[in-house]
């Protein structure tokens, strides 16, 4: 029995780590940002949203993974928990392919995907080799199965496990199983795979199978929980839906079994086939109860869970097409973006010097967030820009034109530099560095300076005031020379070994994108002060 055991162990982590690392893979090289972009659509109405979780869980093939993008996306405030609920329909039908190809077999062509995904990752070159470290851990996915497969086999051989699988069982101790196995392995498509498998065989019946399906799909719901508890009020409130639209859709279907049943039978006699039928329409029942109920259901989950989160749109909310035949109506269209823009990056800066001191991970995806929707109003400022720029303007409104667009550059490098400064405290805390006493009392100082010549950018960019601008200048000297004088204190402690010695190289790289931060703050104050009319 111990090698089935082991065949069988072998694929699960061949399978989990393979749908792990692809999820990975297509969040950071493929798609990067634009992942988040896609999930802007599902703020538009509830079949976007749907169409946006099922393209979303075929690409990342987990549909916990995208339940805890959307908690996190929730959370940051990208997207509204009402939005969030299409997308959890969605990512739920999605996931339904996985299961489908199982039997389908693919998992006999697993082997050619994992060649030649190996052979396009190491001999490709940038978003090639990408794509071959995709189809490799696709190919792992489904080559897990096959082995789950293999140390199957030999149960079709034991009449006591198929008698007992065959004798009829409640369904609610088929739905407890499922769900707490899937809970464990954080993966519904494993769990009915292995039923489809068992299936196959002629191990188990329709009957045995169905309710451990209605199982997995609530048990699947277990990750976005877990996801949820270091997120804020608006990521609880997704996972808390999910598990309430897993859980009705199961009382629905066990009050329908006997007719679901047969009507799966009549579908198909193939066991697999019906399995992965039930699976889709346990779901598709899911989404055809509360696609209708979307914002009532949203209500209720708000009043179970009062409170409410900050709500950032990804898309621009001033740049208005209408205002583009009048220039002056435009460049107060950007203003207005611009200081959203400013907002957000301030916002950055505030958590990532925040991070530096003390490390939360949900504060540091949050900042993942934010950074793309300044980069995405970055290119919208711009596109808008040049748009307004077509038309015959005079040399003093081009010169405020070009200074807006200066000034969304250096809004945007504010931003990136604050992602670096949460990079850094990432490892700072993976490595459990401590700074000392003195460098933490030297970055407040220093802090204390940057974030006020951030609040006086930002004020700037709503109107002119000559006064901050002076002030932005010499507050910006001040942080010079505050930074070269903590500079020069750190070497002197790294010499008394009164720091660690990892400390330094990081608590350098902070001062540094501090210093950048600041330069930017004059930047923006300079190009207010070069517009003779803002």
């Amino acid at each position: 029995m111990m090698k089935p055991i082991l065949f069988a162990a072998t694929g699960i982590v061949f399978f989990l780590f393979g749908m792990v690392r692809l999820s990975e893979t297509v969040q950071q090289n493929l798609t990067s940002s634009r992942i988040r972009e896609y999930f802007s659509l599902a703020v538009r109405n509830r079949v976007y949203g749907i169409v946006t979780g099922i393209l979303t869980t075929i690409l990342l093939q987990s549909s916990s993974a995208t339940s805890v993008l959307t908690v996190g996306l929730a959370s940051a405030g990208l997207i509204s928990f009402a939005s969030s609920i299409g997308i959890i329909l969605g990512s739920d039908i999605g996931t339904t392919l996985t299961v489908q190809f199982v039997v389908w077999k693919v998992t006999d062509l697993s082997p050619l995907f994992i060649i030649l995904g190996s052979i396009v990752w190491v001999l490709g070159r940038g978003k090639v080799r990408y794509i071959g470290e995709a189809l490799f851990h696709f190919g792992l996915i489904f080559f897990g199965i096959s082995l789950v497969s293999t140390a199957a086999e030999p149960l079709k051989e034991n009449e006591a496990l198929i008698r007992f699988l065959r004798e009829a069982h409640h369904p609610l101790l088929g739905m407890l199983a499922g769900l707490a196995v899937t809970a464990v392995i954080q993966s519904s498509a494993i769990t009915i795979s292995v039923l489809a498998i068992l299936g196959a065989y002629g191990v188990i019946t329709i009957e045995t199978a169905l309710p451990v399906v209605f199982g997995a799909n609530i048990g699947t719901a277990a990750t976005a929980l877990l996801a949820s508890l270091t997120a804020n009020i608006e990521g609880r409130k997704c996972a808390v839906a999910h598990v309430l639209m897993k859980v009705c859709g199961a009382a629905v279907s066990l009050a329908l079994f006997h007719f679901f049943i047969r009507f799966l039978v009549t579908l198909t006699p193939d066991i697999p086939q019906q399995i992965a039928y039930g699976h889709f329409l346990f779901n598709l029942l899911i989404v055809l109860i509360f696609a209708p109920l979307m914002k009532p259901f949203a209500v209720l989950v708000d009043a179970m869970l009062p409170g409410k989160g900050e709500f950032i749109p990804i898309w621009p909310e001033y740049l208005d097409e209408k205002c583009l035949q009048r220039a002056n109506d435009a460049l107060r269209c950007v203003r207005r973006e611009l200081e959203r823009e400013m907002m957000l990056a301030r916002k950055m800066c505030e958590k990532g010097a925040a991070l530096v001191v003390r490390y939360r991970g949900e504060d540091r995806k949050d900042m993942e967030y934010l950074e793309s929707v300044v980069d995405n109003l970055r290119r919208e400022i711009g596109n808008y820009l040049c748009n307004i720029s077509l038309e015959p303007l005079s040399q003093e409104f081009s010169q405020r034109l070009f200074s807006f667009s200066a000034i969304a550059d250096d809004t945007e490098r504010i931003a990136d530099h604050a992602l670096t400064l949460a990079k850094l405290a990432e490892r700072k805390h993976a490595r459990h560095i401590v700074f000392t006493e003195f460098a933490y009392a030297e970055l407040r100082e220093i802090t204390d300076l940057v974030n006020r010549n951030l609040a006086d950018a930002m004020s700037l960019i709503a109107a002119k005031n000559d006064e901050k601008i002076r002030n932005i200048v010499e507050r910006e000297d001040h942080v010079d020379m505050k930074i070269k004088e903590a500079r020069a204190r750190h070497l002197e402690r790294h010499y008394r070994r009164i720091c660690e010695p990892e400390a330094g190289p990081i608590y350098i790289d902070v001062l540094i994108h501090l210093e950048r931060i600041s330069d930017h703050c004059e930047n923006i104050a300079e190009h207010v002060r070069d517009m003779e009319e803002f």
